[in-house]
């Protein structure tokens, strides 16, 4: 069985250069991160470990439109919300990309890929990986794209560090996981569980958001499926947006304090 860990969360901006410094007045670190030349599409980075997130923006939306984009890739659901800013997908690593595309077949998934890609980093460098599209035809809340990166974990974060991306955070800060609004959150927590072979967690009501939430615990980060319980921007979020990504918490920080921008919201927890 192939590993799965949590890689990354996009949230798609207008400009995502401009969101650094934004970031930076919340202690948080980003970086511009290249563009994807060919695909219309560039990137700032904000690093935790291995565990990150991207800023991705449109350099050129009619290229991104004519990328005919895979069923249930990132770029059909940016497409789809007409590059709209929001939180719109996340991703989760793996070691052996072949053998995870056999593992969701069998799970009756929708399977496409994976397809190779890479990033030109603003010191001319390349960076490749692979990415499979897997989905659930009737489905609301879209189910992660996998990556397989052509560099080990280690080889990985030695680079980063080297060039200045990992270990410039405040000391003690890690990307705590990712919260999602949902219907019914046990439910599509052991749905999601058995695709990853992941075992549900912990199951508690959030007061602050009148959420019952239901875990998954994963390497690098965690998932937070938020099932409305009484009135609040839980049950107004899938009133007005449906199943979505909804917040990023980080931990590690000197208060605990919500930052919301371009329709992204940033849970800062100490």
């Amino acid at each position: 069985m192939p590993k799965f860990e949590f890689d990354h969360v996009v949230h798609f901006l207008n400009q995502p250069e401009a969101f650094i410094h934004e970031l930076n007045k919340q202690n948080i670190h980003a970086v511009e991160g290249g563009r994807h030349e060919g695909r219309g599409t560039y990137n700032a980075l904000s690093y935790f470990d291995l565990s990150y997130i991207e800023y991705l923006g449109a350099y050129d939306e009619e290229l991104v439109r004519q990328s005919n984009p895979a069923h249930h890739s990132m770029i059909e659901t940016i497409i789809e919300q007409d590059f709209e800013e929001s939180l719109v997908r996340f991703a989760i690593r793996t070691d052996d990309i072949q053998k995870a595309a056999a593992h969701f077949k069998e799970a009756g998934l929708t399977v496409t890929g994976p397809d190779a890609m890479f990033r030109k980093r603003p010191d001319g460098s390349e960076i490749h990986w692979q990415l499979l599209y897997i989905g659930e035809e009737n489905n609301k809340l879209p189910l992660p794209f996998i990556i397989q990166w052509n560099q080990s974990d280690e080889e990985r974060r030695n680079e980063q560090i080297q060039q200045g991306v990992i270990g410039q955070q405040l000391p003690n800060t890690a990307l705590e996981g990712v919260v999602f609004v949902v219907e019914n959150a046990e439910e599509t927590a052991k749905r999601w569980g058995g695709y990853f072979k992941q075992p549900v967690g912990k199951t508690y009501v959030d007061q602050t958001l009148q959420a019952k939430i239901v875990t998954i615990p994963l390497n690098g980060g965690e998932l937070y499926f938020a099932e409305p319980v009484g009135e609040g921007v839980i049950k107004n979020t899938l009133l007005t947006k449906g199943e979505v990504p909804f917040q990023i918490n980080l931990k590690g920080f000197n208060e605990e304090k919500l930052f919301e921008a371009h329709n992204g919201r940033y849970l800062l927890k100490k």
